[in-house]
């Protein structure tokens, strides 16, 4: 594995190897002491061109742990704001040395343009790309439903996978690159998925994916799923009418109060653990998540945060180090 560019791509026991080598990196962020000299003399560079807080914020982190240093690039205040092209500026920083290259981009197969071009001979990592995937962040999703599931099993998560566990992924679908890269990464490790949403915010082709598909968000909770993603309704990509009103699409297909105490009702496994609510974040409260559903003793959307440093730290040990399975 030479890069990351999709979730499609990984088989099985490289899906593995990384959420096992992420079992590890999160003792490390445990430690008094949350470093390893594993990238020492390394240059892992942030190449953003869309605003985000979580996704870069925990590269760097992840980087930092593993003693890498660090370049931080926005393309606000930058020479791409001149007009200078990917090219010329990913030219510019493999010149100055980089490993790797994190990027972030508005146009869906930039980060596969990039990894496939002569213009670097750094790893590429896709933090995000149009609408089209989100790899680190299934990655992270899958780290924190395992250990849940587990948890629910009464096993230990390292070693295994998600097989028999049923999610559901509801909402935004269309314009959602978590969602993309979670279908194929938690079908590739055993779990069974269901995605919820107005027929208006699928994707078209979206019943050939690995998937069943439901339009009524109450009849999908009667299937006793496992765990629910909500998905953030991504209004700034909408050029037009995808729902009627933001009170509408929270009547039909948000996770309200009254649907929280659905949720609560569900259980996991023989130890009959509460079934589990993930949230890629930022999350418009309110809207498709209600404040008491995000901050339920069921939510683990901060643990999604917490598993995304150990995440990158995995990926970017396995990318840089020589570690990685082919």
């Amino acid at each position: 594995m030479k890069h990351l560019l999709t979730t499609s791509d990984l088989s099985h026991s490289q899906a593995m190897n990384i959420l096992d080598t992420a079992e590890e990196m999160d003792q490390v962020s445990q430690r008094e002491v949350k470093k390893l000299p594993t990238l020492r003399g390394r240059t892992v560079v942030n190449l953003f061109y869309e605003d985000s807080t979580r996704t870069r914020v925990s590269f760097e982190a992840a980087a930092k742990r593993l003693s890498a240093d660090v370049v931080n690039f926005s393309a606000k205040g930058s020479s791409v704001s001149k007009g200078e092209s990917l090219k010329d500026t990913v030219q510019t920083l493999d010149a100055m040395g980089a490993d790797a290259i994190v990027i972030r981009h508005p146009a869906a197969g930039a980060a596969a343009q990039l990894a496939a071009s002569d213009w670097t001979q750094a790893a590429v990592l896709n933090a995000g790309d149009g609408t089209h995937e989100h790899p680190t962040q299934a990655l992270l999703d899958a780290l924190t439903l395992r250990r849940g599931y587990a948890a629910a099993r009464d096993t230990g998560s390292r070693g295994t996978d998600l097989s028999g566990l049923k999610v559901l992924i509801i909402g935004d679908v269309l314009h959602s690159r978590v969602a993309r890269s979670n279908v194929w990464l938690l079908t590739t490790l055993g779990a069974k998925v269901s995605l919820v949403a107005p027929a208006t915010l699928l994707p078209v082709g979206a019943e050939t994916w690995p998937v069943t598909i439901h339009y009524d968000l109450d009849e999908a909770l009667a299937t006793d799923p496992d765990a629910v993603m909500m998905l953030r309704v991504q209004a700034e990509r909408m050029g037009g009418a995808f729902f009627p009103t933001s009170a509408e699409y929270t009547r039909r297909w948000g996770l309200t109060d009254e649907r929280l105490a659905v949720v609560e009702s569900l259980r996991i496994g023989p130890s009959q653990a509460p079934a589990m609510i993930l949230h890629p974040g930022p999350m418009n409260r309110g809207v498709e998540i209600s404040a008491a559903a995000a901050d339920s003793p069921q939510s683990v959307i901060t643990e999604q945060v917490t598993h995304g440093v150990s995440v990158r730290m995995a990926v970017l040990h396995l990318l840089l180090s020589g570690r990685s399975e082919t």
